[in-house]
């Protein structure tokens, strides 16, 4: 029809047409924003399948000197309106045009039915679109066949009589064009063609495709020079808004609804290994427990000096001896609370006005320092006389703080470097307690906000989370346990100045002293509970909070009740169901003299323990069913919902300890009868296949590893068992949960976890 009519067809699917002599465009926007600074008047028509890359390669191309007749964006179609021979013809009847260029993808004989008569520089692409079976952007963009990358190559190496394709490094050309694969090779091909043609560029060139970044960090590396490319001055007005950026500490995450969502943590569904800030728990238990501190706030496991940094700012706050936390932790303890509302009593006490000197010190170390152009944290060269102190009063006092000193003596005495201590316990007077705190966790931030890769919010956060994680831990032992000076048989020099946080958490939470096996086992645990991603009850409530505190104004949000929410959605279902597992091996090993589960050569048949087990086992599901109930108890810590179809299952985060505990030469009765009970359920033709031995059961035999001698010598009643399988649940979910509220009150908006009305059911 419109052959008939004399009509020319764009389209449809292009962007149409634009006449840069003419200032034209009709169908689109060719030429973007400001088609006449990107479409200048010159002698080159382009041709292109691709409406975007229109407008760029005539920016390319004025860059090089050479301005645009006529630019047609034809689309990519099957049944193509105004194709390449149309396009041709015309190219020959228009004086404007000396040449042209095409941009070309897979699909469609129409180039080769084209007869240029004038130069032309071919680009063809989608070489990677012959891999793949089916039609993939646009719509003729078809894989494979006589019509690929390849055939059209081979067309244009034909009509042009060139024997290969040109680039920089092999510039292959005729004076009737060239072949280009990257369109950034245009202009040069362009240019070479027209030049053996006796023609020049139309203008002088006006700017080169090189980048020019206005960004640029090398992150400490050494960079070739190849890459080492200079930071150029932006353009107006963007050169402001550079200047803006590089002025800002920490990163701005962009604000989103954050139900069921997180910026923290994840699970794999395959392996259903979860992940925190990129870290699987299967790493994370292999991690010290002062670097999951760090990962869950600052996003980075950190170095030694980061550890050292976090023991001593987190041991400041356990000993809680004559404190109001410690008060109301006892009481709710006292009336019979589970360990989760005893640390949620302890929580509440340690609100925004506790932590607000910390706060305020570290806004203005973040201030002064930036201004300083601090770049190294642990910088021992750093010349701390160019910080400004004017108006730093507020971080130090006439008198020495007992806190402050306490903890300046911890750091010295584990050989943590700081160049904010340094310069705090340089200014006149004696440091703050609160000063000190804010220095401590600022040094452990500066590296991950100096590179943008955490908020100064959470930055400014930190002093408070240390104040909490320190004051749950403290909190989680009975109050006879805090002394003056000391707490749980550590005086508080030691506490601050040699104890990792394992060694106060295990002795907090079972009252004595770790040995090494003890303390594998205790951090195996710490990773591995860390993180189940934000769908976890625990996480749910945690988030729950931030969103009905209001994110979008985070000054409102109190992190403390934030943890509180947390902890109510904690529970013996969710949290203590570590004890069914615990409970469950102590009753198969009461009787059987097992003197120290560690020692491989323990004197009891394993196998014949399963045996026995399973042999009860299925004693009782055949009284169970004969007596016509469906509520059947399941064995704890064995199968799994995933992990259950193959002749032999295995849970890969059960074999990942298996493994680690074999390297390290370390041996648990308790794992190994696991290993010999779902044996021995198969044996017996109690399940069709072996089951898997789950993280349950792994996280039961690690706890009753540890506590197998107390609860022999009788230190352990059977609800202070339940007491400690719980709490040890809480000590690292408390710092999973404690990324997923900076995360969310980093990212998420107000009320955002609230389920719509038209979502909810009524259950009569």
């Amino acid at each position: 029809m419109g052959q008939q009519a004399g009509v020319d067809i764009f389209g449809a699917n292009g962007l149409g047409v634009a006449d840069a002599w003419n200032r034209v465009r009709i169908g689109g926007a060719l030429g973007g924003d400001a088609p006449g600074d990107t479409l200048r008047p010159g002698s080159i028509a382009i041709f292109s399948n691709s409406g975007g890359f229109s407008t760029t390669i005539a920016q390319y191309l004025r860059m090089s000197g050479w301005g645009t007749t006529t630019v047609i964006s034809s689309g990519k179609d099957v049944y193509i309106h105004y194709a390449a021979p149309e396009f041709a013809f015309a190219l020959a009847n228009d004086a404007r045009s000396k040449a042209a260029v095409l941009y070309c993808e897979p699909g469609g004989y129409y180039e080769l039915d084209a007869t240029f008569t004038k130069p032309i520089v071919a680009c063809v692409v989608g070489r990677w679109k012959s891999k793949l079976t089916r039609a993939v952007g646009h719509a003729g963009a078809m894989a494979g066949g006589e019509d690929d990358a390849l055939a059209k190559e081979r067309w244009f190496m034909d009509k042009l009589g060139v024997d290969g394709i040109f680039t920089p490094e092999a510039p292959k050309f005729s004076t009737k064009g060239a072949l280009v694969t990257n369109i950034a090779h245009i202009p040069a091909a362009l240019t070479a063609v027209m030049r053996a043609n006796a023609t020049m560029p139309d203008f002088e060139p006006e700017g080169s495709l090189a980048l020019k970044p206005w960004f640029g960090s090398d992150a400490g590396i050494a960079l070739p020079p190849q890459l080492a490319l200079p930071v150029v001055q932006a353009l107006s007005p963007y050169d402001g808004q550079v200047a803006a950026v590089n002025r800002q500490i920490g990163c701005i995450p962009p604000r989103q609804p954050m139900k069921d969502a997180s910026g923290a943590s994840q699970m794999d569904a395959q392996t259903q290994v979860s992940s925190l800030h990129g870290v699987s728990m299967l790493q994370a238990a292999t991690q010290a427990f002062e670097s999951l501190v760090k990962l869950a706030l600052l996003h980075e496991l950190g170095d030694e000096n980061d550890r050292r940094l976090v023991a001593t700012a987190l041991a400041a706050h356990v000993n809680l001896h004559g404190t109001p936390e410690l008060a109301a932790a006892q009481a709710s303890r006292d009336a019979g609370n589970a360990p989760n509302a005893v640390l949620a009593a302890a929580a509440a006490i340690v609100g925004p006005r506790r932590q607000q000197g910390a706060r305020e010190a570290a806004k203005l170390m973040i201030d002064r320092f930036a201004a300083a152009k601090l770049k190294n944290a642990q910088d021992e060269a750093f010349d701390i006389a160019s910080v400004d102190i004017e108006g730093c009063e507020s971080l130090t006092r006439a008198t020495p703080d007992e806190r402050a000193q306490a903890m300046l003596a911890g750091l010295q005495a584990r050989g943590a470097n700081s160049v904010f201590v340094r310069w705090l316990a340089s200014l006149p007077g004696y440091p703050t307690g609160d000063a000190v705190l804010a220095a401590i966790t600022t040094t452990l931030a500066w590296a991950p906000l100096s590179a943008k890769r955490v908020s100064r919010m959470a930055v400014e956060s930190l002093p408070w989370w240390m104040q909490l994680f320190g004051t749950l831990i403290g909190a989680s032992a009975d109050a006879s346990r805090h002394e003056p000076g000391r707490f749980c048989g550590f005086d508080d020099t030691e506490l601050l100045g040699q104890r990792s946080l394992a060694e106060i958490a295990f002795a907090a939470l079972l009252g004595v002293q770790p040995a090494d096996d003890d303390l594998f086992a205790f951090q195996t645990l710490v990773g591995l509970l860390l993180t189940n991603g934000p769908g976890a009850i625990s996480a749910q409530g945690a988030k729950g909070a931030v969103s009905a505190d209001g994110p979008e104004n985070p000054e409102r949000v109190q992190l403390n009740k934030a943890l509180i929410g947390f902890l109510t959605h904690t529970g013996y279902t969710h949290g203590g169901n570590g004890y069914e597992g615990i409970a469950f091996l102590n009753e198969q090993f009461r009787d059987v003299g097992l003197a120290d589960p560690s020692n491989p050569h323990h004197g009891i048949d394993l196998q014949a323990l399963a045996a026995r087990s399973v042999e009860r086992y299925a004693r009782y599901k055949a009284e169970r069913k004969n007596a016509g109930s469906l509520d059947i108890a399941k064995l704890p810590g064995v199968n799994h919902p995933v992990f259950k179809d193959k002749p032999v299952n295995l849970d890969p985060r059960e074999v990942f300890i298996r493994e680690l505990c074999e390297q390290r030469g370390d041996y648990n009765a308790f794992h190994a009868y696991y290993r010999c009970l779902v044996q021995a359920l198969f044996d017996a033709g109690v399940s069709r296949n072996v089951y898997c031995v789950n993280v349950d059961a792994v996280i039961a035999a690690l706890l009753l590893k540890m506590l197998w001698q107390p609860i022999r010598r009788g230190d352990f009643a059977e609800h202070e068992l339940e007491t400690a399988a719980f709490t040890i649940f809480l000590y690292p979910r408390m710092l999973g949960c404690a990324a997923e509220i900076d995360d969310h009150m980093n990212r998420g908006r107000n009320m955002d976890t609230r389920t719509p009305a038209s979502q909810c059911r009524f259950v009569a």
